[in-house]
């Protein structure tokens, strides 16, 4: 996965400007690492509508994409820790990223002040006219007896489907090729023509196709059974012991003031408590879940704990 140089803009006015704007209420910002359209997005779109008239000012967001999430992360990272500069993404981005980089461009401990969860999402291990598995158990068969056919799809490298990916292959002791795609999308789509055995993919972009029995997703990788596949079993209940799940999160930049980090983590827990905020997000694919900074810090670091030995045993770094 190449990914070309970036330079990350400081922000250009100083501190007592920017303490004074925030004072005076007339905007705060919310930098989204990727692109415009997706459920993250929409999360992002959302929360600034609602927090306008939490917090009394103006909220916007702005899509800073590129760099594999690293250019917003850093124009976050630089800006004026005032509490109106907010930084959205998922906790992979933030605890993958330093893994995964050849030298670790940002350190989320140390640059960082955690604000609150938002919303989960689950992965999906799913199969299609490719194998003629039925559920978790008949895939592995096929695996054990298609050796050379035996390979999965991945959203992208770098990501938790390629370490879930990944963790499967040790744990069923099955080599395996990984197939990259540039996103979820088109892993799913291969899985209908019958390309792949199966893939590692976000539940949401699998369950149409899994509704309309194009494909069958035999597994998710969350603590308990989703919400919008009940019928589902887990990879534990399925014998693997794994737990992959995902989540959106909201940081200031370190050395914001600690109040506001505090009211604004309180103002999204009312969000996200709304009725119409929750049925939105469930929609979409989301889970709504709010925290405490301390919720957010802790969920933070045992991702990081869980991760750091299985991404180290695959070796895999970013090329530049």
């Amino acid at each position: 996965m190449n990914r070309r140089s970036f330079m990350a803009g400081c922000a250009g006015f100083s501190l007592a400007a920017g303490r004074a704007r925030a004072q005076s209420g007339t905007l705060t910002k919310i930098v989204f690492p990727f692109a415009a359209g997706g459920s993250g997005d929409l999360l992002c779109r959302m929360l600034a509508e609602h927090l306008r008239a939490v917090l009394g000012r103006s909220v916007i967001v702005e899509n800073r994409t590129g760099g594999d999430g690293l250019i917003a992360i850093k124009s976050v990272m630089n800006a004026v820790p005032d509490g109106t500069t907010i930084l959205i993404t998922t906790g992979p981005t933030m605890y993958l990223l330093p893994m995964v980089e050849p030298k670790p461009s940002f350190d989320h401990t140390k640059d960082f002040m955690p604000v609150s969860l938002l919303g989960r999402f689950e992965f999906g291990v799913v199969t299609g006219p490719g194998t003629d598995a039925k559920d978790f158990a008949q895939l592995v068969v096929w695996l054990k007896a298609n050796p050379a056919k035996a390979a999965f799809g991945v959203p992208s490298n770098g990501t938790i489907p390629h370490f879930a990916g990944s963790r499967l292959e040790a744990a069923l002791g099955i080599p395996m090729t990984r197939v990259p795609y540039r996103g979820g999308a088109s892993v799913v789509k291969d899985l209908v023509g019958g390309h792949l055995p199966f893939a590692v993919v976000t539940v949401s972009d699998a369950v149409p196709q899994h509704q309309a029995g194009a494909v069958r997703i035999l597994a998710v990788s969350s603590e308990k059974r989703s919400p919008f596949l009940p019928d589902v079993p887990t990879l534990r209940e399925s014998g693997v012991d794994l737990v992959a799940d995902s989540w959106y999160g909201m940081w200031l930049p370190a050395g914001s003031p600690p109040d506001a980090a505090r009211q604004l983590s309180a103002a999204v827990t009312a969000v996200l408590g709304k009725s119409e905020v929750k049925e939105k997000l469930l929609a979409i694919g989301l889970i709504p879940v709010g925290s405490t900074p301390e919720g957010l810090a802790q969920e933070l670091a045992a991702n990081t704990a869980f991760w750091q030995p299985i991404v180290k045993a695959t070796g895999y770094k970013i090329t530049n």
